[in-house]
C-alpha cells in the first residue's frame, strides 16, 4: 500500500506541473478546469498542497483573481482554500503570496458564489492561529464578512458566520474587532433561522466571542439572546444543541451574576433536559455548564440541584463510554457537593461510582484525578454517615483518612449516629484498619474510639478473633468434608487451636 501511495503521489506531482501552464490558456473554460483540478489535488493531502505551493502556482492564481470572470474566481478561491486549510505553514503561504487582499476584493463581488468562495478561503486561513487571523483582519475582511451574513443566500451566511467564528476564537482582541464591526446584533437575529447548519455556525460564532471576557459575554447577552437561545436546546440537530449549550456555558462561566441570569432565564433546567435527550460528546458542554454554574455559589449550586441536574450527571457518570465525558460529570458533581452538607447529601449516592472509577485501572489518568478531587471535595461536607460507611470497606488510604476524619467530626455530636455506627458494623471495621502510630489516620481512629465506652472498644477485638477463628475452622472443615453444622458447636474452637498448634510445630 505504501508503494502504491508513493506512486500516486509522484504521479499527482507530475500532474500539477502539467496543469500550471493550462492556467494561462486562452480558453477560459480550460483555465477554470485546470484551477478546479489543482484545488482538488491540494484538498486531498498536505503533501499535494505543499507541491502546489512549491510549484509557484499561487501568485499566478492571485494575479488572475482580479482579472478573470466569476467562474475562474470561484475556482481560484477554491485552490487557496484547499491549500490553506491543512496547516499554519500552508496558510502562511497564502498570506505571503498576497492572496488576502485579492480575496477581500472578492467579498465585494456581485456574485454570491464568489463571495462565498472568498469567505471560505479567508476562514480556512484564519482558523489556525492568532497571527493568521490578525493578517485576515488587517486585510479588511471583517466588515465585509459582517455584510455577507446580511445577504439573503443561506450558503453565504453560513460560510461568513464560520469565518467570523474562526477569527474570534483566538484572542479577546480579535473577538473585539468582530464585535466592533457590529457582528453580534446580526448574528443574534439568525438564532431562530430554520436552517440548522446556519444556526450551528451562528451559535458557534457567538460562543467564540463570549468565551474571552466578562465584557464580551455581557455584550452577547445584551443582544437579547435569552430566552431565544434556549429553544435551540430542543432542536433535532445534534450540532445545534451542542453549539447552544457551548454558548450558554461560555456566558455562565465568567461570573455569578451571569450564571444567575442564565438560571433566571430557565437555562439550567433547559440544559439539564438537553443532557437527558442526547448522548456522547453532545452532552459535554452542558455538563460543564452545570459545573460552572454550581461552582460560583451555594445558591447557584442549589439551583442545579432543584433543576434535577444531579440525576442527569449521575447517568452520565455511570453510562457514558468515553472517559472524558465521565471526567466532566465527576468534576461537575464535585462542584455541586463541595458547598454545604445539604449539597453533599444531594450527591452522596454518586460517591460509590466515583470511588469505583477512581480505583479502576481502566480509567484514564484525567478521570481518576477528577474523581479523586470530587470525592475529596464532597467528603468534608458530608454529614450523612450511612453514605460514608461503604468507604470503610474499599477505599484506599488516601481517601480513607478523609472518611475517618468526617466520622471523627460527626460522631461526637450525634448519639443516634454513634448507635447506628456500632450496629452496622462500622465501629468494628474501624478497629481492623491498620494505621501507623502517630499518623493522621491513627488520630482519627482514636477520636472515633473516644466516642464510646472503653469496654465497648475493648470487646470488639475479641469478637474479631472469634470471627477469624470461625472462618478458618469453616475452611478446615469444608476441606475435610465435615458437615458445616459442626460450626455451631462451641467445642469447635479448641479443635481449631489444636490444629494451629500442630501447624506451628
Amino acid at each position: 500500500m505504501g508503494v502504491i501511495h508513493l506512486n500516486l503521489f509522484q504521479e499527482s506531482r507530475s500532474v500539477i506541473s502539467l496543469l500550471r501552464p493550462l492556467l494561462l490558456d486562452v480558453v477560459p473554460t480550460i483555465q477554470q478546469t485546470a484551477a478546479l483540478a489543482l484545488g482538488r489535488l491540494a484538498n486531498y493531502s498536505d503533501d499535494l498542497a505543499e507541491a502546489v505551493v512549491k510549484g509557484d502556482i499561487l501568485p499566478q492564481l492571485v494575479y488572475s483573481l482580479a482579472e478573470q470572470n466569476r467562474f475562474y474566481k470561484k475556482a481560484a478561491a477554491f485552490v487557496l482554500r484547499a491549500v490553506g486549510k491543512h496547516s499554519p505553514q500552508r496558510a502562511q503561504a497564502i498570506v505571503d503570496c498576497g492572496a488576502l487582499d485579492a480575496l477581500v476584493i472578492c467579498l465585494e463581488d456581485f456574485d454570491p458564489g464568489v463571495k462565498e468562495a472568498a469567505a471560505w478561503a479567508l476562514g480556512c486561513t484564519s482558523r489556525h492561529n492568532a497571527e493568521l487571523s490578525q493578517a485576515v483582519v488587517d486585510a479588511g475582511a471583517v466588515p465585509l464578512l459582517v455584510l455577507c451574513i446580511q445577504e439573503p443566500e443561506i450558503a453565504l451566511k453560513r460560510i461568513a458566520a464560520l469565518a467570523l467564528s474562526d477569527i474570534s476564537k483566538h484572542s479577546p482582541e480579535l473577538a473585539q474587532t468582530v464585535v466592533d464591526a457590529g457582528a453580534i446584533a446580526h448574528l443574534a437575529q439568525m438564532i431562530l433561522n430554520p436552517d440548522a447548519k446556519l444556526k450551528h455556525q451562528v451559535l458557534s460564532a457567538l460562543g467564540q466571542i463570549a468565551k474571552h471576557s466578562v465584557d464580551l459575554a455581557e455584550m452577547v447577552v445584551e443582544a437579547e439572546i435569552f430566552p431565544v437561545v434556549l429553544t435551540c436546546l430542543k432542536d433535532k440537530d445534534e450540532y445545534v444543541k451542542k453549539s447552544a449549550c457551548t454558548l450558554i456555558r461560555e456566558i455562565a462561566k465568567h461570573t455569578p451574576e451571569l450564571s444567575q441570569l442564565v438560571v433566571n432565564a430557565g437555562g439550567v433546567a433547559s440544559v439539564t433536559d438537553c443532557i437527558g435527550s442526547c448522548r456522547g460528546n453532545t452532552r459535554l458542554p452542558g455538563i460543564m455548564m452545570l459545573g460552572y454554574v454550581a461552582a460560583h455559589s451555594e445558591n447557584l449550586a442549589m439551583a442545579v440541584i432543584i433543576s434535577k441536574g444531579v440525576p442527569q450527571l449521575s447517568v452520565c457518570l455511570s453510562e457514558e463510554p468515553e472517559d472524558h465525558v465521565k471526567a466532566a460529570a465527576a468534576w461537575a458533581l464535585g462542584q455541586i457537593g463541595r458547598h454545604t452538607s445539604e449539597h453533599a447529601r444531594a450527591v452522596t449516592h454518586t460517591l460509590p461510582v466515583l470511588l469505583s472509577l477512581y480505583m479502576s485501572t481502566e480509567s484514564s489518568e484525567d478521570l481518576q484525578m477528577k474523581c479523586k478531587k470530587a470525592i475529596k471535595g464532597i467528603l468534608p461536607k458530608c454529614t450523612y454517615l450511612p453514605a460514608l460507611e461503604p468507604f470503610l470497606y474499599g477505599a484506599p488510604p488516601n481517601i480513607l483518612k478523609h472518611v475517618l476524619g468526617q466520622f471523627s467530626k460527626v460522631l461526637p455530636h450525634d448519639s443516634k449516629a454513634r448507635r447506628l455506627f456500632v450496629t452496622s458494623g462500622g465501629l468494628k471495621k474501624v478497629q481492623e484498619i491498620q494505621a501507623d502510630p502517630g499518623s493522621l489516620l491513627q488520630e482519627y481512629i482514636n477520636s472515633i474510639n473516644n466516642c464510646y465506652p472503653e469496654e465497648v472498644v475493648r470487646v470488639l477485638p475479641k469478637e474479631f478473633e472469634v470471627e477469624r477463628r470461625r472462618k478458618r475452622l469453616l475452611f478446615f472443615l469444608t476441606a475435610h468434608g465435615t458437615h458445616l453444622s459442626f460450626m455451631s458447636n462451641p467445642q469447635c474452637l479448641p479443635l481449631l487451636r489444636s490444629r494451629e498448634a500442630t501447624e506451628a510445630q
